[in-house]
């Protein structure tokens, strides 16, 4: 079996921001051509007009990710300031309604209108995709198997999406809700082999029920082009430091995969219905409530499962991916918490969601070199 690349890509979603009003704007539009292409390298349309979608170079290490997320910022923010709009990094807006957003008038995303109606017109929501490279068809579906257990302690690290049109949710990843009302999301299944998941891609196809695997949504996936491993479970992190935290820990988790598989070792795999449990206790709570340990079948704090993680099941690997710095920025996260809970000390100060916003804007440019102006 072929050891992996471990080579690393993020793709990231924005939100376009007016800062007169601090709320979202249709952009995207203004960055078509005749034939509906973007022509701006590196960004694509999303189904909303205002969402842009930008998508990293294929890296080898958590660093150059690094310099992949400020240059992909800094640069959609120059554009976007040049019609004085702002870009925000959160996975969901606290207060713009997805009944005032316009569906981007491309065929495949009127597709998926015309398939799913409301559900998608409600989806204004926004995620970070990483990719991690295994070229091995097998190894990858093992990988993906046994990775599942460890989606909700991502999704945890991640979480920046507490509000809901001006409401306080009450859950930290609000997205994964909205989410989860599309078709073929969630956990995904296991299978045997790759050639069983090519079965299931056929079947679907077949039946005229996906035009092709892109329409397969899962938390985690073969990529349908490129040799990757994609981890879909995440909300966008708002600031680049989170960002360039969870791809490291997500190559480190596959090298440490591969390392295992290659000593003739694996990690348990765990059933669905307790993967979803823990998954639903990051969305509701982030770091700071409860996970299962399923190998002791007990709770414990969300924040000693992802120390552990850290700490100990991935420590191995890190000095020779050379990512312990980044990988270990999970511990400023636990203590200091996400983006949401950023969001919601924010709210409970000012009373103001106004407020959240400038602040979102502001940690979004961190790093980039990109002033910011006042929203609302």
């Amino acid at each position: 079996m072929k050891e992996p690349s471990l080579t690393l890509g993020v793709e990231e979603e924005y939100q376009i921001i007016d800062p007169r009003t601090g709320e979202l704007s249709s952009y995207i539009t203004q960055l078509l051509d005749a034939d509906g292409q973007v022509t701006v390298e590196g960004v694509k349309p999303e189904l909303h007009q205002s969402v842009v979608e930008v998508g990293s170079g294929v890296c080898e290490t958590p660093a150059q990710i690094r310099d992949e997320i400020l240059r992909l910022r800094g640069a959609m923010a120059t554009l976007a300031a040049r019609d004085g709009l702002r870009i925000l990094a959160a996975g969901t807006h606290p207060f713009s309604s997805w009944v005032d957003q316009r569906i981007t008038p491309l065929e495949r995303y009127l597709g998926v209108e015309e398939d799913l109606q409301d559900l998608a017109r409600k989806n204004l929501i926004f995620g970070m995709h990483v990719h991690v490279g295994i070229e091995d068809r097998e190894f990858l579906i093992d990988a993906m198997k046994v990775a599942r257990y460890f989606l909700p302690h991502i999704l945890a690290l991640s979480t920046s999406s507490p509000f809901w049109e001006g409401r306080n949710t009450g859950l930290k990843s609000y997205r994964s809700v909205q989410w989860r009302n599309f078709p073929r999301t969630g956990i995904p299944p296991t299978f045997t082999s790759y050639a069983e998941y090519e079965r299931i891609v056929r079947s679907l196809i077949s039946a005229n029920a996906i035009q092709g695997p892109s329409k397969i949504w899962w938390d985690l996936r073969p990529h349908h082009l490129y040799p990757t491993l994609e981890f879909r479970v995440c909300d966008i992190c708002t600031r680049v430091d989170e960002a360039v935290c969870i791809a490291a820990i997500i190559q480190a988790l596959v090298a440490k995969l591969w390392k295992l598989r290659r000593d003739n070792l694996t990690f348990r795999v765990y059933p669905l219905s307790l993967i979803d449990e823990n998954k639903w206790r990051a969305v509701r709570y982030g770091v700071s409530g409860k996970l299962l340990d399923l190998g002791r079948e007990t709770e414990r704090p969300a924040r000693e499962l992802i120390e552990e993680l850290v700490g100990w099941f991935l420590d191995d690997v890190l000095d020779d991916l050379g990512s312990r710095k980044e990988v270990e920025y999970a511990f400023t996260i636990l203590e200091r918490g996400t983006s949401a809970d950023r969001q919601l000390a924010t709210f409970a100060e000012t009373g103001d969601l106004h407020a959240v916003v400038r602040q979102l804007i502001e940690e979004t440019a961190e790093g980039t070199g990109n002033g910011v102006a006042h929203a609302g």
